[in-house]
């Protein structure tokens, strides 16, 4: 067996614009794009290995670890900032034929699914933001510890009990894993030159302006955890707020793995939403 069967968070490989660019691929249909998180140790398939299969039953799912994350190239001398994530999907997009598609974003995720309704509207079909970055909002002490996180299997014990509300999710294997998925060669390093202190600059770099939220013609559905610790819950309410032909979806009893937490609900709710007419 090659290390890439052995290994689920890695998939298929294309070239993005020089950058190989690592990638999941599942069912047919109207295409779908997952984009994950800016946790430490973050891939594609970590994000989103309970959801491709639910939403591939009826749409084609891509998942691609951006660039700076996951098992994609990190290319010397890069700038990771937003600019750099937005060509990178969109070239990851035109890599794959894709002229457009329903997007949903998981945090920092949702920040560029936002970013990309913004500037380029006619490459989003459906947009969902899943406790979303889109906004700008004060940093929580939990995000900032998260970005600032080193190495370490305490740090990533102590960092996943911020993102659960249901502590049971949070075993020593899963830290283990993650860890040693964090601690890959350039993978920690990478991670600190993204979001040195201090950090809410870097929220505010994520965040689309308000009035162009406000003009988004994209149905959108918006979800959230109640306990989120790391994008307050009044972050979604105020996107929603925003937005003309928004849908808002509030977890009780959950933080900011609603994908993980209530796996089975958000799936559902999220493929109902993206293959409705």
């Amino acid at each position: 067996m090659t290390a890439q069967n052995v290994n689920p968070e890695v998939g298929s490989e294309i070239d993005v614009d020089g950058i190989r660019t690592n990638y999941h691929d599942l069912g047919t249909g109207a295409p779908v794009l997952l984009i994950h998180g800016s946790g430490p140790g973050v891939s594609a398939w970590a994000n989103w290995r309970l959801t491709l299969p639910v939403l591939a039953e009826r749409n084609r799912v891509v998942a691609p670890d951006i660039v700076g994350f996951g098992y994609t190239e990190r290319p010397s001398g890069i700038v990771y900032d937003r600019h750099t994530w937005e060509r990178h999907i969109l070239g990851f997009m035109d890599a794959l034929g894709i002229e457009k598609a329903s997007i949903v974003g998981n945090s920092f995720g949702g920040g560029m699914g936002m970013s990309l309704a913004v500037s380029h509207p006619d490459r989003v079909d459906k947009l969902v933001l899943m406790g979303s970055s889109a906004l700008r909002f004060e940093i929580t002490p939990a995000l900032d510890e998260i970005w600032g996180m080193q190495p370490s299997i305490e740090a990533m014990r102590r960092a996943l009990d911020l993102f659960a509300w249901d502590r049971g999710l949070v075993t020593d294997e899963l830290a283990e894993v993650r860890h040693r998925a964090f601690a890959r060669a350039d993978v920690a390093e990478a991670y600190a030159a993204m979001f040195p202190a201090p950090r809410q600059r870097w929220i505010d770099a994520l965040a689309s302006d308000p009035a162009d939220v406000a003009r988004i013609p994209h149905r959108t559905l918006v979800i959230h955890g109640r306990e989120d610790q790391v994008v307050p819950v009044s972050a979604s309410y105020e996107i929603f707020d925003l937005v003309p032909d928004a849908q808002l979806h509030v977890f009780g009893q959950c933080g900011h793995w609603t994908q993980i937490e209530y796996a089975e609900t958000f799936s559902r709710i999220v493929a109902d939403f993206v293959a409705s007419p």
